[in-house]
């Protein structure tokens, strides 16, 4: 069965990898009459708008399907912009109630062709499962399933406003040895945010994110401190690795980027729960040392980096608030990793 909203943490650190800014998209349906394909992996959270209709009725934020009058039920297609291993799907229906989909299954598979065959070799992954209107469904895989593209069905027909499709990424590690120095807190090399001291006017999760920031919106900015201390975050590399260059993006962080930043780094071996990570962090070795920063700007930083050796988790630190847009961890994969 699916599970409720509170069962959201349990994805707590894990890379949506159904993200366009990944390379994601929704490359076929066989049907879409009432909402398009494309806004089943916006970014955005769904909206509902009143009065808001087009030519097929009334407007919906999902991918909706028209009423089916005959055997069967709706199928789309994701193709993941990277492989990787998937952990555990988020099928919201958030504004659909008397027209949500009743059950859905998915189907994965690996394949280099843009829209798989159906004789791709698509195995089910999530059984058919009863889910619940205008709401996150949380649903895992029976296995995690390392996968390039994924087929959701929907039973028999409806509307789903978000899929959100949790997991590890899984690039070619090979070639991004070849390519060394790599960004190896990259997004679309694994690396996520696991958590951080605040987050009120911008995610932490845009911190490692391609490109650079499209405004101050799409980077980690904190409320105004007004006590003593500083706010933090800790984020995991994809891959064990030997940080060198460290950059610093303030873009678009005016009157409101931090006075001074400073990273702490540690080799973690074993599972550990992100409560502890986090709890131990404030005693990591420091990488970079407390560094004064300027307004849009990208800090490129490398003498006073540490050689602490291969390190798979950081903590960066702000001096005392504010926001940055994008952090940037180069050096080379350990080996083994």
């Amino acid at each position: 069965m699916s599970e409720t909203d509170q069962a959201g943490p349990r994805f707590a650190g894990m890379v949506n990898m159904a993200q366009s800014r990944l390379g994601a998209e929704v490359v076929w349906a066989n049907d879409e009459f009432f909402g398009a394909k494309e806004r089943l992996i916006d970014p955005a959270d769904p909206v509902f708008v009143p009065d808001k209709y087009d030519e097929h009725g009334k407007w919906m934020d999902g991918w909706e399907t028209r009423r089916r009058r005959e055997p069967g039920y709706d199928s789309c297609v994701v193709r993941l912009g990277i492989p990787g291993l998937v952990k555990g799907f988020d099928v919201e229906t958030s504004h659909f109630t008397g027209n949500h989909a009743p059950e859905v299954s998915v189907d994965a598979c690996i394949s280099t062709d843009h829209i798989p065959a159906n004789d791709a070799g698509w195995t089910e992954i999530l059984p058919r499962t009863r889910i619940m209107g205008d709401c996150h469904n949380y649903l895992a895989p029976r296995d995690a399933a390392r996968c390039t593209h994924l087929r959701l069905n929907i039973h028999p027909d409806g509307g789903v406003a978000r899929l959100r499709v949790y997991g590890d990424v899984q690039p070619d590690w090979q070639v991004l040895r070849e390519s060394e120095p790599v960004d190896l807190l990259a997004l679309e090399h694994g690396g996520r945010a696991l958590a951080c001291s605040d987050e009120h006017f911008g995610s932490m999760h845009n911190l490692n994110a391609p490109g650079r920031g499209v405004n101050m919106g799409d980077g980690w900015e904190t409320a105004r401190r007004r006590g003593p201390g500083h706010d933090w975050v800790v984020l995991a590399l994809g891959c064990p690795g030997i940080v060198e260059t460290v950059e610093i993006d303030t873009a678009h962080f005016k009157g409101n980027y931090p006075d001074r930043a400073g990273l702490q780094a540690a080799r973690i071996e074993e599972e550990v729960g992100i409560d502890r990570i986090v709890r131990e962090s404030g005693s990591w070795p420091v990488l970079l040392p407390e560094t004064r920063l300027q307004p849009d700007r990208q800090h490129m930083l490398r003498e006073d980096v540490s050689p602490l050796g291969p390190v798979t988790h950081v903590r960066l630190n702000i001096f005392p608030d504010g926001g940055i847009s994008r952090l940037r961890l180069f050096g080379r994969l350990a080996k083994g990793g």
